[in-house]
């Protein structure tokens, strides 16, 4: 009997045997890279390529894409990862990981999205930019992203990226004699180069500025006129002392832009005027509101098309042509214009080729629209235009002032903050829930 339960065991034991053998032997589930390996390469170089991901992008178009960004001196952070990513908190904890303040970019699978913190690029233009290149192969994507991302964006690529200049300086004492005697003789001919070079600087700005003063005295005249339109008296029956409030401020906007222009030395001067114009616009808009018995508007850009057009009512999508979509504030006639299919009212100025909008009437008319769309929309509005590129380029600032909704100077990017940052200033994209997240306030990537 002993024996024969032995036999009769002897299958057994040899099948739990085969399969122990099998499961050591058997290629287990590779697990997902983490996201601190994730980020410790994004520290020492802007590309990183998950090698579950590496049939997207090869490393040649990676190292690419690399130099651009680096090229560029830009904190634009780029992570290709398989499409089985994990994906909640996904850019929240590698901006935390990375603890570096810029754009962070990821494609996963054939799916792509953004975040940003808002002092390299704000919510509107990272939405912008995501939604221009949806669709795209990967290295077309990732390439045109990258080059329209580091037109707009601002900040400074971080240090831990290396720099391309050589050790050593290899330079003799000779060299340096040499070149001390050439920059003497020099002197007084550079010292006149420059002075000529401000003088022209200067005629330029006048020339400039005489352009900008016929639009803006348009826009002045215009919102005169819809004062003297204005069918309200500060002792009329049913007014109240809100309404009256409202009444005076656009008054006193109205005095401010017409003293604002008649001071104007420098293109950059009539930012304020537009300003004026703009809260004079919403007072009034305050006021129809108190008078009609409606709940008051909020607080809201003018109208992207004209911004004579008043206070905008919605954010609707606009592609200029041979531009990509996005979102733009627009009046409700405009609106209503845009679902009908027809085109918007926009406001064209004089050019030397003719009437253009004014958004491809060239690099001047940034102050004039920086005052009515300030608060960091401005880059998400202008991208791909005439004027956007303008204004995202170097020298703007020096010709025509800084600071017009986040355009130009005045960035943080780059800098080292650690996990000490908001995760409400950092969004952008597709589904963005407020946090960071990929979208959907549940964390997961953005859906198309």
């Amino acid at each position: 009997m002993k024996g024969v339960v032995r036999t009769r065991s002897l299958p057994v034991l040899l099948l739990a045997l085969a399969l122990a053998v099998l499961t050591v032997l058997a290629p287990r589930a590779t697990a997902a890279t983490s996201v601190s390996t994730i980020a410790e390469a994004l520290r020492k170089s802007p590309v990183y390529v998950d090698p579950a991901a590496s049939a997207q992008l090869s490393a040649q178009e990676a190292g690419t894409l690399a130099r651009r960004v680096k090229d560029a001196d830009k904190p634009l952070f780029i992570a290709v990862l398989p499409a089985d990513y994990p994906t909640r908190d996904l850019f929240t904890d590698l901006r935390t990981a990375t603890g570096v303040t810029g754009l962070y970019a990821i494609r996963l699978g054939d799916r792509f999205d953004a975040r940003a913190d808002s002092s390299v690029l704000p919510r509107t233009a990272v939405h912008n930019l995501v939604t221009s290149v949806q669709g795209e192969k990967a290295t077309t994507q990732l390439t045109d992203f990258t080059d329209r991302a580091l037109a707009n964006m601002g900040g400074k690529a971080p240090s831990s990226w290396g720099s391309s200049a050589r050790g050593g300086t290899g330079i003799s004492s000779t060299a340096l004699i040499t070149t001390a005697a050439v920059l003497v003789l020099c002197g007084a001919g550079a010292y006149t180069m420059v002075r000529r070079g401000r003088r022209r600087h200067a005629e330029e700005q006048r020339a400039a500025l005489d352009r900008l003063r016929v639009v803006v005295d348009e826009d002045i005249t215009a919102f005169g006129e819809e004062l003297d339109r204005l069918d309200f008296h500060p002792a009329e029956a049913g007014a109240d002392d809100a309404m009256r409030a409202d009444y005076e401020r656009a008054l006193d906007a109205y005095e401010n832009a017409k003293q604002s222009m008649a001071g104007a030395r420098k293109p950059e001067d009539v930012r304020a005027v537009t300003e004026a114009l703009e809260d004079g616009r919403f007072s009034l808009a305050q006021l129809a509101a108190r008078r009609q018995g409606r709940p008051l508007p909020e607080r809201r850009p003018p109208c992207f098309f004209d911004p004579r057009h008043g206070p905008s009512v919605t954010d609707a999508a606009w592609t200029p042509p041979g531009g990509a979509p996005r979102e733009v504030p627009v009046c409700a006639a405009d609106a209503t214009r845009l679902a009908d299919g027809r085109d918007p009212v926009i406001r064209e100025v004089d050019t030397d080729y003719g009437r253009r909008p004014y958004w491809d009437a060239g690099p001047v008319y940034g102050p004039w629209a920086g005052g009515y769309f300030g608060g960091g929309i401005l880059p998400g509005l202008l991208i791909g235009t005439l004027l956007g590129s303008a204004m995202a380029g170097p020298a703007y600032a020096a010709d025509y002032g800084s600071g017009y909704g986040d355009f130009g100077g005045g960035y943080e990017g780059g800098d080292v903050s650690g996990p000490d940052f908001d995760t409400g200033d950092f969004g952008g994209g597709f589904g963005d829930g407020g946090g960071g997240d990929f979208g959907g306030g549940g964390g997961d990537f953005g859906s198309f």
